[in-house]
């Protein structure tokens, strides 16, 4: 008597199930095929994949290219224009003797008047800054202000009706494995949108005191600097700012200044047109190792700029920071950080140990200079 095996257990698919029976070692085998099921298969794929159609035709009219010129002698090519048809344009400039040169980059309107976020490298000195949105008009842009230490500007243009504009999310809530859209002009290839992940977050490049990026492995690439890195809600949490690349193309890691540290920034740039920081005037390093210690306490003065805020406190070179109106020095980044965000002319009190001794010093925190 043949055995049957047993019949197989039902399928997740709405399709018709049919059964075909093969003879094999004496063994009579169904085997079930499956019809209408590529529709389920579809549906599951979408509930497992997320679809970014909708929200890139939504946030795409507020994202925009930015073209700068200026002038330099034997200019190089900025690596966003190679391949670009902005390329031949360049050295037949070039070829011609003219000393204009040229980049690109990205931006996103923040306000439908006109207002605009970008990078400040993206910006530098250029002469001229011209503005394109998604429709192919171009507008002259004027430079509100800027701010080196977390490159960051802000641009204002002149539309002719109000435009699209994008709003805030907060980098606070982006968790590492969220999806994240970075918008942009990479390679001078104006609206294009790449998807990803978030990588990490608080990562320190060397960028500057203010390092705290989030990094991503959605394709940022030259062009792409000054564009938002957005949520799955069409808010900004990030501005793209650089990339990881051995070859100078996207090695799927890029890195975007968080929102919550740019928004502030912005804000500032947009009311006062610059943001002034506190300075002392010094140059610190963390404190060397003491007694098997990984660091010693505090935070070394490495030296004091003449006429400056510390200067005429009385600190010293070989001082050592132990804190900052009561709050304890960790390091060197966390003691400049600390003291740009007082404002100037305000007083801080500094514990200080000098030959093995602790004093205070009261310094009225002088404006940051640009340079």
């Amino acid at each position: 008597m043949r055995k049957r095996s047993p019949s197989p257990p039902a399928l997740p698919c709405p399709g018709l199930v049919r059964r075909r029976g093969f003879a094999l070692g004496g063994l009579l085998l169904t085997i079930p095929l499956l019809e209408g099921c590529a529709p389920a298969a579809a549906q599951r794929s979408q509930a497992i994949l997320p679809d970014f159609a909708d929200l890139a035709e939504r946030v795409l009219p507020a994202v925009v290219s930015i073209a700068v010129t200026g002038e330099q002698r034997n200019a190089e090519m900025p690596p966003e224009l190679k391949g670009t048809p902005f390329e031949r344009y360049f050295r037949d400039r070039q070829r011609r003797g003219k000393q204009e040169t040229m980049g690109a980059g990205s931006g996103f309107v923040i306000d439908p008047a006109g207002f605009i976020v970008t990078n400040t490298h993206v910006i530098g000195n250029a002469s001229r800054v011209v503005v394109q949105l998604r429709d192919g008009t171009d507008y002259p842009a004027r430079v509100i202000g800027q701010d080196e230490l977390t490159d960051l500007a802000l641009l204002r243009i002149e539309p002719k009706a109000p435009l699209a504009a994008v709003t805030w999310g907060s980098s606070a809530a982006a968790r590492i494995g969220s999806w994240v859209i970075a918008a942009g002009n990479p390679f001078g290839l104006g609206g294009s949108i790449t998807v990803g992940i978030v990588s990490a977050r608080g990562r320190e490049i060397g960028a500057g005191p203010f390092d705290d990026f989030i990094q991503t492995d959605a394709a940022i690439n030259p062009g792409n600097s000054g564009g938002p890195l957005f949520n799955q809600a069409g808010e900004v949490i990030g501005i793209n700012t650089a990339i990881y690349s051995p070859s100078g193309a996207s090695a799927g890691v890029g890195f975007a200044t968080p929102s919550d540290l740019a928004r502030p920034v912005i804000e500032r740039l947009l009311r006062d047109g610059r943001v002034d920081r506190g300075w002392l005037g010094v140059s610190v390093a963390d404190a060397a190792p003491e007694s098997g210690r990984r660091q010693g306490p505090g935070v070394l003065v490495a030296g004091v700029e003449p006429n400056s805020p510390a200067a005429r406190a009385g600190m010293r070179q070989g001082d050592v920071v132990l804190s900052v109106n009561g709050e304890k020095a960790e390091s060197a980044r966390a003691l400049v950080r600390s003291v740009a965000a007082v404002a100037p002319g305000q007083t801080v009190r500094l514990q200080v140990l000098r030959d093995g001794t602790e004093r205070e010093f009261a310094v009225q925190v002088g404006r940051r200079p640009i340079r």
